[in-house]
């Protein structure tokens, strides 16, 4: 009963945070559950994949609430997410494939260096030039690409990438979130069937699993989520902009040194 409470607390949580940054939430979701799995002594080996393959599974259910209150606000550019798309699925399957073949260790270590750049970036507030615009169709593909692998690898929506891509492109910020929470939902989509595929077959993994997707822990992380992503959503329309970039470098960078400390203790 703890570990459901656990993760039903967490998905509150990330449902909150996802409806207030535009981000899947996997950035707190990949953390919470290594510890957790960890904890409930899974195998070593697969720890950090089961975490990841849940994540994105769970993102899916997640973007969809935090898409549709942010659609209902105006908040979301249809034709950058048909046009990255794309790229965004063909990029997200490569990276399951990419993280089957890493331990545990280097994707952990992948990911807090990702997420301690991201929060630099967004901390610096470093802006784009004023004439700068959205890719043609082989840009958009090679950056839904790039945003998928890394998305893929690090268990996230490609929120924070996404998001910034779109702010560096011009985009305002309001609108930049809104439609990366849309962007995130074909790529935990094409994430989480990655991870399950690669995961089937794998010896030493918890009953429960469905390859490198651990049920249990997506169904509490889901029943949350999706009744808290709402929240934030509207949260987020009523926050200036200076202040919803402070909120998310913070919660980068407090995720990076958890992850930081895991990983050389």
């Amino acid at each position: 009963m703890e570990w459901w409470l656990a993760y039903l607390a967490l998905g509150a949580f990330v449902g909150f945070v996802a409806g207030l940054l535009g981000i899947g939430g996997g950035a707190t979701i990949v953390p919470v559950l290594a510890m957790l799995f960890a904890a409930q002594h899974f195998n070593p080996a697969y720890i950090q994949h089961l975490a990841l393959g849940t994540s994105l599974a769970s993102i899916a259910f997640t973007a969809i609430s935090s898409l549709r209150a942010h659609h209902l606000h105006g908040a979301v550019s249809w034709r950058v997410v048909r046009r990255i798309t794309p790229g965004i699925v063909v990029g997200t399957l490569a990276g399951a494939y990419l993280a089957k073949l890493m331990p545990t260790r280097w994707l952990t270590l992948f990911f807090v260096v990702f997420i301690a750049y991201i929060a630099t970036q967004i901390l610096l507030n470093i802006k784009p030039k004023p004439s700068r615009q959205f890719p043609g169709a082989a840009g958009m593909m090679a950056a839904g690409s790039v945003i998928g692998v890394t998305s893929s690898l690090v268990g996230i929506g490609g929120g924070a990438m996404s998001t910034s891509f779109m702010v560096w492109c011009n985009m305002k910020m309001h609108q930049a979130i809104g439609t990366s929470a849309a962007i995130g939902f074909p790529i935990a989509v094409a994430g989480g069937v990655g991870y399950f595929l690669t995961g089937l077959g794998v010896p030493g993994l918890p009953e429960g699993s469905f390859g490198f997707l651990y049920l249990p822990a997506l169904a509490g992380i889901v029943v949350a989520s999706v009744l808290t992503a709402p929240l934030g959503a509207k949260a987020t329309h009523k926050l200036p902009v200076p202040t919803l970039r402070k909120i998310f470098a913070f919660f980068l960078y407090s995720l990076a040194l958890r992850m930081a400390w895991v990983v050389f203790r």
